[in-house]
């Protein structure tokens, strides 16, 4: 386990055993990503809101989780998505990112330009461009890019499989960098991505996962 991760695991542990200082660690260490994924689901307005009813669930049903950082940044965000889904039947809204995977036909093989059209962004300019994605592209993007899960733990977020969570955070990736390029939408890919180009896919620079996330 590295570092980071070994100190999230332990400031969790002791925010079990009512730490509050170690508490605090914890929602630093995660508030910002994961309020970078309620707003993919809700409006920016609403996205405050959603988290801190979010955080209210988590502090009090912290001492049934049981497991590591990145079990816990699942465990986070599963609440988080709950929440949010149930503002959006209160509200008789839309998600933000709306519609299906299957309104795109398709992405173009090739050099993939993701990482290159993510370096180009700001922030805000970022969280709009998501905004455009498909519901499942966004939210798997958001997850595996933002929130920092691997495919399994997405996977569980959103009640996919992993193999569904890679090929849409990917079909996501090269549409954010065509949305910046300004191109037509595309046709034609098998869907079917092998861990090794999706390692490659996904593998961003620290500045590009800071401009992603906020900081």
């Amino acid at each position: 386990m590295q570092g980071d991760e070994a100190e999230l695991t332990a400031a969790v542990r002791a925010a079990q055993e009512g730490d509050e200082v170690a508490f605090r660690t914890v929602y630093r260490a995660v508030h910002p990503r994961l309020l970078g994924y309620v707003r993919t689901l809700v409006p920016d307005a609403d996205a405050e809101d959603v988290a801190s009813e979010a955080w209210f669930q988590i502090a009090r049903d912290l001492q049934r989780f049981t497991g590591d950082a990145d079990r816990f940044r699942g465990w986070t965000a599963r609440i988080a998505r709950n929440r949010a889904l149930d503002h959006i039947r209160a509200r008789g809204r839309r998600p933000v990112a709306g519609a299906d995977e299957s309104e795109l036909t398709g992405m173009p093989d090739g050099a993939d330009t993701a990482d290159e059209a993510l370096e180009a962004l700001g922030t805000g300019r970022t969280m709009a461009l998501i905004s455009r994605l498909p519901r499942d592209q966004a939210e798997a993007v958001v997850l595996r890019v933002v929130v920092g899960l691997d495919a399994k733990s997405a996977a569980q977020v959103l009640g996919k499989r992993p193999g569904a969570v890679r090929t849409a955070a990917h079909r996501g990736l090269r549409r954010l960098a065509e949305l910046l390029d300004g191109e037509g939408e595309p046709a034609g890919v098998d869907g079917t991505i092998p861990d090794q180009r999706w390692d490659q896919a996904l593998t961003v620079t620290p500045r590009v996962a800071r401009t992603l996330r906020g900081t």
